[in-house]
């Protein structure tokens, strides 16, 4: 599902966020990308979701070559391949929780009421058939987010990224997503957390630590540790 092979990214004033990073992710994992403030995580999350493209080195998602694609092709990749889940939701206020899901569909192609057809459904998955009509500010934050996940997953994306899902969440919630991330990868879907919160990290099958751009260790809970290297 993910491929990256000797990744580098830097910043004008010679910041390097990234440096010649190798990892592989196989379809159907459950991933945390674990590390602290200004160890790459944010910017592995942005080459993941090709929302940015490295200085050198090579990426693969879902079998494309990223950096053998247009900006259109990029999109259209992002669409129908990567689903995003952020820490502060970003739903649309003043929407209810169906048209929030719904609208993530808009560039889909299909029709309005297809759209808010699958909508209903995924809510209905995640646990919230019955708070379709609910705008933002009358949801708990565990149920926006799980309106996120929702919005995210509503495409049927190989693979989910989520930057920091529960960081925005008291204990309750943030386990009640959690279990929700594992039912959806139970189903099929590649999911990559994106964290600085070691717990979480230590709660997922595979955990892969970042430090000053680099990969410093690959662990997977039912294998042996593979230290300083990518799977």
């Amino acid at each position: 599902m993910i491929v990256l092979e000797e990744v580098t990214r830097t910043y004008p004033g010679g910041v390097t966020a990234l440096d010649a990073v190798s990892l592989a992710v196989d379809p159907g994992e459950l991933v945390a990308i674990v590390g602290p403030s200004g160890s790459g995580k944010s910017t592995m999350l942005h080459v993941l979701g090709t929302l940015d493209r490295p200085t050198s080195g090579r990426v693969r998602i879902d079998g494309y070559d990223v950096g053998a694609l247009k900006d259109a092709e990029l999109s259209a990749l992002r669409a129908s391949r990567i689903g995003f889940v952020f820490q502060h939701f970003h739903l649309a206020a003043g929407t209810s929780a169906l048209d929030n899901v719904a609208d993530g569909l808009l560039y889909s192609g299909l029709r309005a009421g297809e759209r808010r057809r699958r909508a209903g459904a995924v809510l209905e998955r995640v646990g919230l058939g019955h708070r379709l009509d609910h705008e933002p500010h009358e949801l708990s934050g565990g149920e926006r987010q799980r309106v996120a996940i929702a919005r995210a997953v509503a495409g049927d994306p190989s693979l989910l990224l989520a930057d920091e899902p529960t960081g925005a969440l008291d204990s309750v919630s943030g386990d009640g997503v959690l279990t929700l991330l594992r039912e959806l990868n139970a189903s099929g879907t590649t999911v990559v957390v994106i964290t600085h919160d070691r717990e979480i990290a230590d709660a997922l099958p595979r955990q892969v630590r970042m430090r000053d751009g680099r990969v410093i260790a690959d662990e997977t809970r039912y294998g042996s540790p593979v230290a300083g290297v990518a799977r």
